[in-house]
């Protein structure tokens, strides 16, 4: 019965010897390679913080798979991610990683379609304006549910600038859509 419970005994060093290691490999590249896994979490960089957790806990439990086959899988990971940040660095929006923002307010009223493809609800937009202080839909100009998990937020009366209205074009809505005028924004992440 013991056995079952704690396994080989011998073994326990060799288990924190390597969770020690690779997470201080992972240290070192996210150092060496920016903030941005962790300031900015698109779907992308979310995916392989996931996979990299993975096989930290794989390679350091398992009796079976090697440090060096971690170390490998990780720094391919790394190096993957390095690989696809430089090309969005350079190239700009690659459309396979980064989606539009979407519109959940535009001109004080709720759009069915961006909630839907946000996976939200009229009620998740409620506690998110909540957050912002705001009282009552028709306080809203635009509301944008980022590609990061972000929300922006254009308050009625505010002035509409460039940047907004590139991201209501990239939604798929016509320059100049909703109203204009002049005021506040503000961007906020959502709670899970």
């Amino acid at each position: 019965m013991m056995p079952a419970l704690f396994g080989d005994a011998s073994a326990v060093g060799w288990v924190a010897l390597k969770a020690l290691l690779l997470i201080a490999i992972v240290l070192v590249a996210f150092r060496l390679g920016g903030r941005r896994t962790f300031a900015q979490l698109s779907p992308f960089d979310f995916a392989i913080s996931v996979a990299l957790g993975a096989i930290i806990g794989r390679t350091a439990t398992s009796g079976t798979t090697s440090f060096l086959t971690g170390v490998v899988a990780l720094v391919t990971l790394l190096l993957i991610h390095g690989l696809i940040t430089g090309l969005r660095r350079r190239f700009g929006s690659l459309h396979i990683f980064d989606q539009p923002p979407n519109v959940l307010v535009l001109d004080g009223a709720m759009q069915p379609a961006g909630l839907k493809r946000s996976g939200l609800t009229d009620g998740d937009v409620a506690a998110l304006l909540r957050q912002q202080s705001i009282g009552d839909l028709a306080e809203v100009e635009v509301m944008l549910y980022e590609n990061s998990g972000a929300v922006s937020l254009l308050q009625r009366g505010a002035q509409r600038g460039p940047l907004m209205d590139d991201a209501l074009q990239a939604a798929g809505y016509p320059r100049g859509a909703g109203a204009t005028s002049g005021g506040s924004e503000s961007t906020s992440r959502p709670s899970s």
